[in-house]
């Protein structure tokens, strides 16, 4: 199976980010990668391939180095969420005539448009009544059928509607479930319950989104272009997780890292999010297990490196105006380094050099990105992860169209290309 083809199936495997994590996992199984608990007591020795699952949405998987305490850390980090619309809880609303919709609240930036008149479906978990209170019995749930539309106003009630429209998130973005239903609010139970096989009574609370069931694809005159949603990070993620598999197999003496985090779309400040400590302290217990001291674990991060991995804006053919005039990534071009002045990115000079360097030895281009500087740009994992670790990194990703759109156009060659830099950087040491 090539890579093109495998990101297409990742894709359609991870509506989600639960899904997506699901994915990851049991890709890293199949590599040998053996799953531990923070609750848990660690034991780790050097070549052990291991993995932590945080909340069900984010991953760390990790190959341990043979250098013993102080042992640097390769890490490439991406995350798993993609803006999107999660439904609220009491969510059904009964309309005139019995048509039924369902209330959601927006997550992230969407493209808010780019959801209208497409087949949807739902996806996440379910949590359901378990032996310990405190800890519910959660369950991956996708409905695998389109299940929703949001359909758009006619043009002939809104003539403007091509000179500009503004949405109002809780009334125009809602989904229609059902035409004609006098027990509005037992349809989403009763969509759990059948599709979990489930009884409705111990259905405790869900944490489920829309997703698109158009599933991805090549286009192009000679398929160099793939289409999907949540390619913005889902791809990166593919990638990196592509690379660790391809390189587990070379022995190293750096602990190799791939940190997949949850809600960098909302600003990372979650349990399972690049803001919360939860890398900092596998890395401590990775060097404990080494019989590493509190300096052992300082030299390490001293001398640790750190790829984020988030994509990228590509040259848009139809508004080639809104990009910088000297730093625009096209699509085909390869991976770009993201560069920011006022520190959006964890990206220097010094950092910057060093991946074009990793780039060079896989034999694939390089790229730059920098904001119009009448933009302002958003960021990314980088700097929120440097806020809790003093490492050097770059931010990078593969460039994209329409990013934030539910659904997103990238190259081929792109993907390619960044998998190869990837595995490099993981095969260095």
């Amino acid at each position: 199976m090539n890579h093109i083809t495998d990101l297409l199936n990742f894709m359609d495997r991870s509506p989600v980010n639960f899904w997506a994590v699901d994915t990851c996992r049991n890709l890293l199984e199949s590599a040998g990668f053996r799953e531990l608990d923070m609750r848990d007591n660690w034991t780790l020795a050097a070549g052990d391939r291991r993995y932590v699952v945080q909340n069900g949405s984010a991953v760390f998987a990790f190959i341990v180095g043979s250098d013993g305490p102080g042992a640097a850390f390769d890490i490439i980090a991406a995350h798993s969420d993609s803006p999107g619309f999660r439904l609220k809880p009491n969510c059904a609303i009964r309309c005139e005539g019995g048509t039924v919709k369902l209330n959601t609240e927006v997550y992230g930036g969407p493209i808010l448009y780019t959801w209208f008149d497409r087949p949807l479906s739902v996806a996440g978990r379910v949590a359901l009544r378990g032996k310990d209170p405190l800890r519910p019995d959660l369950r991956l749930m996708r409905v695998d059928r389109p299940l929703l539309v949001i359909p758009h106003l006619a043009i002939h009630f809104n003539r403007s509607v091509n000179d500009g429209n503004k949405l109002s998130r809780q009334k125009d973005m809602l989904p229609v479930v059902a035409l004609d239903c006098n027990d509005a609010a037992g349809i989403i139970p009763a969509v759990i319950s059948q599709t979990l096989d489930v009884d409705p009574a111990e259905i405790l609370d869900y944490d489920l989104s829309l997703y698109s069931c158009q599933p991805a694809a090549t286009v192009g005159l000679e398929n160099e272009m793939v289409m999907s949603g949540r390619l913005d990070d889902l791809s990166m993620v593919h990638a990196a997780l592509t690379a660790m598999i391809a390189a587990a197999d070379k022995p190293s003496g750096h602990t190799r890292v791939l940190a997949v985090f949850d809600n960098e779309e909302t600003g990372s400040g979650t349990k399972q999010g690049a803001g919360s400590p939860i890398l900092e302290h596998i890395f401590r217990r990775i060097n404990a297990c080494l019989g590493g001291m509190e300096q052992d674990f300082i030299r390490s991060v001293a001398a640790s490196f750190m790829v984020s991995a988030d994509n990228a804006h590509g040259l848009h053919p139809n508004y080639p105006e809104k990009f910088d005039p000297t730093n625009h990534p096209l699509l085909g071009g390869g991976p770009c380094i993201k560069v920011n002045a006022n520190c959006k990115y964890m990206t220097d000079a010094d950092s910057a050099a060093a991946f074009r360097r990793v780039c060079e030895l896989a034999g694939v281009p390089c790229q730059s990105f920098v904001n119009h500087s009448d933009s302002a740009g958003g960021s990314t994992l980088g700097n929120i992860l440097t806020s809790q670790l003093p490492l050097r990194g770059v931010d990078m990703g593969a460039p994209l169209w329409a990013m934030h759109s539910c659904c997103e156009t990238a190259s081929a060659d792109d993907h390619i290309s960044t998998i190869k830099a990837f595995t490099t950087f993981y095969s260095l040491y």
